[in-house]
């Protein structure tokens, strides 16, 4: 169901996990959206929670403490189980079945399944379908997991760093087929990866984690219009009071800063548009302690 009246995508409110076994936070006291319909980068630091936050969201793991929403369903109960696919990083196949079995596989154990899909899937990636899933390349065994997840006909689409260990040509194709699959219906993607260029290509919406909560959840548009890089003499800092540095950074008498700002910033500035890969690096680069307008490592200049 999408529209006006749709649930969102992934909703959590407080939302922590704890490992018993450490006794830390992998998350804590998180609030988020991600409406239906979006292409949602996921980012962070490793150990950020980001791996922690999609296993929540697929069921496989339970809140310690809020609340956790996909498309209106509890995590893990049937409804959301026909309706949510997950795809990690080491992409859990058996190696002895061949391509044409594991496709059956996926036909037994979901009870939505087209099956033109997933050998279409396959097929665009010229995998053979007698060929067995362990004698497969990195590349070949990622379209026949794609295949699986998207065989199922998902609403939402949890993707862990799938593409990690594939080279740049392999990634390229398994990212033309999930731009083909968003474009064709609507189907929500979550993808949490470390590769910013290819996030800016492909999604409209951001998640940032930073120990464990959430720094940032917004539409990438109003993230790049509501951010500049400045670059000019260190001496015209004064001119950012009242405004958000996220980061900045001095070379002599120049200082390069990326600002969140509330108004255009006075002062003999050279003032540059930034990219959703500006953005992000700027907050992942911030070290400060968590300032105003909710962004952790973010300081405000005050008079």
């Amino acid at each position: 169901m999408t529209g006006p009246t749709a649930p969102d995508a992934l909703r959590a409110t407080g939302l922590g996990f704890r490992f018993r076994a450490r006794g830390d936070w992998a998350l804590r006291d998180c609030g988020m959206t991600v409406p239906t319909g979006r292409i949602a980068a996921l980012v962070g630091h490793n150990g950020a929670g980001k791996s922690t936050l999609l296993h929540l969201a697929a069921g496989l793991l339970r809140p310690g403490t809020g609340e956790l929403r996909v498309l209106g369903a509890v995590p893990g109960t049937p409804e959301a189980r026909d309706r949510v696919a997950l795809l990690t990083q080491d992409k859990p196949l058996y190696p002895r079945l061949t391509v044409a079995d594991t496709l059956r596989l996926g036909a037994r154990l979901n009870r939505t399944w087209e099956q033109r899909t997933a050998e279409r899937i396959v097929g665009e990636g010229g995998v053979p379908l007698t060929a067995r899933v362990g004698e497969l390349s990195p590349g070949r065994r990622t379209r026949v997991a794609l295949a699986l997840a998207l065989g199922k006909r998902p609403d939402l689409l949890l993707l862990d760093e799938p593409l990690a260990d594939l080279d740049p040509l392999a990634r390229e194709q398994i990212m033309a087929t999930l731009m083909a699959e968003a474009a064709e219906r609507p189907v929500t993607i979550v993808l949490s990866s470390h590769v910013l260029p290819e996030l800016e290509q492909t999604c409209d919406w951001v998640v940032l984690l930073r120990s464990g909560r959430v720094e940032l959840c917004e539409d990438a548009d109003e993230l790049r219009t509501s951010h500049s890089l400045l670059m000019g003499h260190r001496d015209g800092a004064a001119a950012l009071t009242g405004h958000t540095v996220v980061h900045s950074r001095t070379n002599g008498r120049q200082i390069t800063a990326l600002v969140r700002h509330r108004s255009p910033v006075d002062g003999d500035w050279h003032v540059r548009r930034p990219s959703l890969e500006d953005v992000l690096l700027g907050h992942l680069r911030a070290t400060a302690a968590p300032g105003a307008d909710g962004g952790a490592g973010a300081a405000e200049v005050a008079a």
